[in-house]
């Protein structure tokens, strides 16, 4: 489910089988590495709506956590924790971060969410049969850490 009206309607309806949130985690960056910035932001969009459609009813995809580059660090987790505090008083039980910015590994384990990070692949350039296989395969990995993360919660 998307972050779009009419999912959220359905996800009202459906809240209790919908127990997952996928975030994902955008960087901005206006005067350094652009064209890497953006291009890890939107590999990392790409990911998380073919994942999205992939578990629709199961999981609600929510719109991108942006931040600058050049923030520091304690700012982007105090802010990042709000929206996880949010998300599990709304009764969301896992909350999945996905990024492509090294950044964010760091500074994971002060966070509440499992979080995923995957170096950007380059799409620009590739033929579009190429790039759906490589995001194919990407999204494979992804769902089995998100199929991980559900199973480490029941066992816990």
């Amino acid at each position: 489910m998307k972050w779009t009206e009419a999912d959220i309607a359905l996800f009202e309806k459906e809240k209790e089988y919908v127990d997952t949130a996928v975030l994902p985690l955008v960087p901005i960056s206006m005067t350094s590495s652009i064209k890497t910035t953006v291009s890890m932001g939107e590999y990392i969009n790409i990911i998380a709506s073919e994942l999205e459609r992939q578990l629709k009813g199961r999981l609600l995809l929510l719109p991108s956590f942006t931040y600058l580059t050049s923030e520091e660090s304690l700012s982007k987790v105090e802010r990042l924790k709000k929206v996880e505090q949010e998300l599990f008083e709304g009764g969301i039980k896992h909350i999945v971060t996905l990024t492509a910015d090294v950044d964010w590994k760091q500074i994971e384990d002060q966070l509440d969410s499992a979080m995923l990070w995957m170096p950007a692949i380059p799409l620009e350039h590739m033929d579009e049969q190429y790039k759906m296989e490589t995001v194919s395969a990407q999204v494979k990995q992804v769902l089995q850490f998100v199929t991980n993360t559900w199973q480490s919660n029941i066992n816990s």
